[in-house]
């Protein structure tokens, strides 16, 4: 019996070592991708960085590319896993949501999970708006894989709830909206600087009560007659 006991106890150590290093092998990744770009990361320097052989990286993740795409995956998993489930959640709510907490649902995570990766200077907010401002054929499938269905659910939230909202218009409606929010996902300190210390960036509860009514007063915008 103890003996068991002892090899569930290695086992469930490895398991734990092996997690340990696949998410510094991804930690780093998002430092040096967003630091040298795609090209210029070398599986070399993540190695270095995240204190493992470079071996056990092509084990994991056999080239570069999968690397990458592993890396973008995770992050756009995990925030946009709690963007579907807080605009599930609103949904089934009685009456339908008002357009500022839908934006809020767009929003929160996103800011939150900027400021709370705020310490390696927003390594993966610069990784991000570099796929998505990409015009290459594989940048733009990612931006598709892991980020469009999403985005399609969000649209088809404004269009529900927005009298007089276009498909078309709320299409536009959404790209502004994201363009937002990737520009505020990372914490630079700029509002700060801009404003001789008024405006932190480095409050989520504070850049969301000025981002979601200037995003909701855009989007009601575009069903007002023009002048």
């Amino acid at each position: 019996m103890a003996l068991e006991t002892l090899r569930k106890r290695k086992v469930i150590s490895n398991a734990s070592t092996s997690e340990s290093r696949y998410d510094a092998i991804l930690d780093m990744s998002e430092q040096v991708f967003a630091n040298s770009g795609y090209k210029g990361a070398t599986i070399r320097e993540i190695a270095e960085r995240a204190g493992v052989a470079q071996g056990l990286i092509h084990y994991h993740f056999r080239t570069k590319e999968e690397l990458f795409e592993a890396m973008v995956a995770r992050r756009s998993k995990s925030i946009n896993g709690q963007r579907m489930h807080l605009l599930r959640v609103l949904f089934e709510e009685n009456g339908p949501p008002s357009l500022e907490r839908i934006m809020e649902g767009l929003f929160r995570p996103t800011i939150e999970a900027g400021l709370s990766q705020a310490g390696d200077g927003g390594a993966f907010a610069r990784i991000l708006v570099s796929i998505a401002n990409s015009a290459g054929e594989w940048e733009q499938g990612l931006t598709a894989k892991y980020y469009d269905p999403m985005g399609q659910e969000y649209i088809s939230a404004l269009v529900k709830i927005v009298p007089g909202l276009s498909r078309e218009d709320a299409v536009w409606a959404y790209m502004f909206a994201i363009g937002v929010g990737m520009t505020m996902m990372a914490k630079t300190g700029r509002p700060g600087r801009l404003s001789n210390g008024i405006c932190d960036d480095g409050d989520a509860d504070v850049m969301l009560a000025k981002i979601i009514p200037f995003i909701s007063a855009g989007v009601r915008s575009f069903t007002k007659q023009p002048n």
